[in-house]
């Protein structure tokens, strides 16, 4: 066999002991091949860090932007931040989710061989190290935005800073003179998750104020968590005067929760968000929120990883754009508004 950056679709097959056209149909995510004779000529282009390459001058002209899920207006403006970039340098970008789960993960791999793509934009380090090991054998740039975590990935992170924006909710709600400060958490498997509670947690130590275990709620970022998690605070025997969601959509789930409770936002409760995304300004009433620059992550992202693809250099392999508050009118004092 070849080595890695030489193997053809006619050793693979051969090795296989298959023909040419199946190996042609597995690269290329057809179907019409059997399981048994699938797994063994996928295991063999993984082996051989098979891609297809595009003819000489003939580029792929082409990025994969990979996300977990894309069913939130979070991933919307990722998308629209790597989509002005790519488009102004005439380069498509295909998007994907891969939902968690292996197979998605594994059938995205084996597109991404057939299309030839210029490079990768994960939107997520939820990848089974196998894949990992993968893509690096692959030889194609990645860029990862907003990590879950310490990635294995040895590629540029882009993110926000999650910490800052959290301290700077709480400390906003404190300077209004509210002691008594829900929070609901992002999953915790999530290091912005993770960062965003650490803020809320040092603004409260920084003024004074002794945290309660109780006032922090698990949620997810998605509206339905942020409406239960928003009611088993106004539950509690000392319900709290103001609610952070650590995403907008949560937050909006609070909102929700507190008018089915005949509350008033802000004048019973205030509440926070966190992202800022476009539809925040015209919910009622508009909402106080953390704006974390998505489109702007996006845009450096595909910057960065159309850089990789020139083989050009990148400035840093870690960058976090800055959050911003942006207060409107879901915040007062208690009892004011």
């Amino acid at each position: 066999m070849p080595g890695a950056r030489k193997v053809t679709i006619t050793a693979i097959a051969r090795e296989a002991g298959v023909s040419v056209p199946t190996v042609s149909r597995v690269v290329n995510g057809r179907a019409d091949v059997a399981p048994e004779t699938r797994a063994r000529v996928e295991e063999l282009l993984q082996r051989y860090g098979y891609r297809r390459r595009a003819a000489p001058g003939d580029r792929a002209a082409l990025v994969d932007l990979v996300f977990n899920d894309i069913d939130s207006p979070w991933a919307v403006e990722i998308i629209r931040g790597v989509e002005e970039v790519t488009h102004a340098s005439a380069v498509g970008t295909v998007v994907s989710a891969i939902h968690d789960r292996s197979g998605p993960a594994r059938q995205w791999l084996n597109n991404l061989r057939a299309r030839a793509s210029d490079g990768v934009i994960l939107v997520t380090s939820a990848l089974e190290p196998v894949l990992h090991k993968e893509l690096h054998r692959l030889g194609v740039p990645i860029v990862v935005v907003d990590p879950a975590g310490s990635t294995t990935l040895d590629a540029p992170t882009i993110g926000a800073t999650n910490w800052a924006g959290g301290l700077a909710a709480t400390e906003h709600l404190l300077h209004q003179g509210h002691r008594r400060i829900g929070f609901i958490a992002g999953p915790p498997r999530l290091l912005c998750s993770r960062a965003r509670l650490d803020g809320y947690r040092a603004a409260l130590e920084a003024a004074g104020v002794t945290g309660d275990d109780r006032l922090v709620a698990q949620g997810d970022f998605y509206h339905r968590s942020g409406f239960t998690g928003c009611n088993t605070l106004m539950e509690l025997p000392e319900p709290p005067t103001a609610v952070f969601a650590s995403s907008d959509q949560m937050a909006l789930g609070a909102i929700e929760a507190l008018r089915r409770r005949g509350l008033r936002v802000p004048q019973d409760v205030s509440v926070v968000g966190f992202d800022d995304l476009p539809e925040v300004k015209w919910s009622s009433p508009p909402l106080t929120t953390v704006r974390q620059p998505l489109a702007e992550m996006g845009k450096l992202a595909a910057r960065t990883v159309l850089r990789l693809a020139r083989g050009e250099d990148v400035d840093s392999p870690r960058v976090e754009l800055a959050t911003e508050l942006v207060v409107r009118s879901s915040t007062a004092a208690p009892g004011e508004g």
